[in-house]
């Protein structure tokens, strides 16, 4: 029986949730800065401004991600890098919302709170999945087009 050296199926989830990471974090952005009382967890200048911390960081996230997606599909060894970048990114994000949103009780604040708690846990499977897997996969991330050799099992 022939098999590909890559796990196709776990390769499928990670592609899918890279693009559902910039399609998030576009969509997301997109309603802060124009619909911002269908998420905002709270009403206060301090909110805001720490919010307003964000999208260069979230930006950053999007094209590490976009970076990753298109060097998965084209099999180049760099896809290591990007995925690390990206895992990093999310990971980095979801400690500095964590952090924020248990010391100002925001998860306690209804449904913003019950939002907030969604975006915070996404982020965190985010991180923890992309990085699990690039770090389990990166020899054949690193062999790139010569993992798609295929061998006798």
């Amino acid at each position: 029986m022939l098999t590909l050296c890559l796990d196709a199926d776990m390769r499928k989830v990670i592609e899918v949730t890279l693009v559902a990471a910039i399609l998030l974090d576009l969509a997301y952005w997109g309603i802060w800065f124009t619909q911002r009382d269908w998420i905002a967890s709270e009403h206060t200048e301090a909110y805001y401004a720490f919010e307003n911390a964000f999208p260069l960081a979230d930006l950053w996230l999007g094209v590490v991600c976009l970076l990753a997606l298109v060097s998965m599909r084209q099999r180049r060894p760099i896809a290591l890098l990007w995925l690390i970048c990206a895992g990093s990114a999310g990971a980095y994000l979801f400690g500095m919302d964590l952090l924020y949103d248990i010391q100002h009780g925001i998860f306690a604040k209804g449904a913003g709170g019950a939002f907030e708690a969604v975006i915070v846990a996404l982020t965190a499977y985010f991180a923890v999945i992309v990085l699990t897997y690039a770090w389990g996969h990166r020899g054949e991330l690193l062999a790139g087009d010569s993992a798609l050799i295929l061998h006798r099992t």
